[in-house]
């Protein structure tokens, strides 16, 4: 009997309503006090490949020029407690959630889903997401649900990992994957130039997607990990008394190109390119988790300028949505692909915190004729 493959059949995908991306930019200028911050922040704004990222925090410019949200969450006085930042959360993400599954499938209530996958990093609540999900998309209260918390930007691999093991266990299995990030929520008040920059990267996105082993989407190969050494701090996700406190370390883009080019140069067949050469993958679902991110990965593995265009087209829209980016870019990718081309193989990475880089292969087949 052969092995049963898992397949992403479709992605729906979402965002809030409000474009952040130029208040945050005047809010982070004028926090800076020093010109020459102020001038490198500037420079770091117009290489960053970033046009727009989306809150449900709606900017608003005060008479005397200054930044803040009609709500004034992010005011002149004290910002909003950890208490009240998931007070949002809990209000803003399941609508969120559920207007991503809508975009995968307005049906589906009756669609015979039997298990249910949530990965967020950005938010508590109890009861939990998923359950919320379960009530505002009337799924069926007896399905089996799974949360992946607290991973950060390579949830989403871990979270498809999940879904492949249920189909391939069970191949009647209808697995109903959500990735939701609400960064917004976390800025912080700060005139550290390396903090604002980090900060500069992050908007919120959900994406939800179905998988089965119909054959049909992006079939799903196999999944790895790998650890670099010797960088367990530079990626960090904290939860302090205002919100979660991001560090993302200056080393990271350096680091990555260099575990790449090792694993390029070795290409073990344990590694992350599974013994193969970067020509034999066709396309490239890398997470956006930044431009320097991105040139590190392009460089590392040393591949044509063109092999990551859907990563900087998504950043460039949406910015680093966290768990979700992923999966815009393997929506991008099931969107825009050629009967002719087809099929296509891939390789999918994503780094986070350990600093660990998950990865799986797959095969992009098109959409159901």
């Amino acid at each position: 009997m052969s092995a049963v493959t898992a397949h992403i059949n479709s992605i729906g995908t979402a965002n809030p309503p409000h474009g952040v991306h130029d208040a945050f930019v005047h809010f982070a200028k004028a926090s800076l006090k020093d010109d020459k911050a102020r001038r490198l922040f500037g420079r770091m704004v117009e290489r960053a490949g970033i046009n727009q990222r989306y809150s449900f925090l709606e900017p608003v410019m005060l008479p005397d020029g200054a930044v803040t949200d009609r709500d004034g969450f992010y005011g002149a006085g004290e910002w909003a407690s950890t208490s009240l930042r998931m007070a949002r959360y809990e209000r803003d993400a399941p609508a969120l959630a559920v207007a991503a599954i809508c975009a995968l499938d307005p049906g589906i209530a009756s669609a015979g889903i039997t298990h249910l996958i949530v990965a967020s990093c950005t938010g508590f609540m109890a009861p939990g997401l998923d359950q919320a999900i379960v009530a505002q998309a009337g799924l069926d209260p007896r399905i089996e649900r799974t949360v992946v918390g607290f991973m950060g930007c390579y949830a989403a691999v871990n979270s498809l990992r999940l879904a492949h093991h249920i189909v391939r266990s069970t191949p009647d299995a209808r697995v109903l994957m959500v990735t939701l990030e609400l960064c917004t929520l976390h800025f912080q008040r700060t005139d550290d130039l390396e903090k604002l920059l980090a900060m500069l990267l992050f908007g919120d996105g959900a994406a939800a997607a179905l998988v089965t082993a119909e054959p049909h989407g992006i079939a799903l190969k196999d999944f790895r990990a790998e650890t670099i050494a010797g960088t367990a701090d530079a990626i960090t996700w904290a939860i302090g008394d205002q919100g979660f406190h991001m560090h993302l370390g200056g080393e990271v883009p350096a680091r990555i190109a260099e575990a790449l080019r090792h694993q390029r140069e070795c290409n073990l067949p344990d590694g992350l390119l599974r013994g193969q050469t970067p020509e034999a993958f066709s396309l490239w679902a890398v997470h956006a988790g930044g431009r320097t991110v991105l040139d590190a990965v392009e460089h590392g593995l040393a591949l044509r300028k063109d092999s990551l265009e859907p990563s900087r087209a998504i950043l460039g829209a949406f910015g680093n949505m966290s768990s979700a980016t992923l999966m815009f870019i393997l929506a991008r990718m099931l969107d825009q692909c050629r009967e002719a081309d087809l099929p296509q193989p891939g390789l999918a990475m994503a780094f986070g915190p350990g600093m660990a880089a998950e990865s799986f292969r797959f095969t992009l087949l098109g959409r159901r004729a």
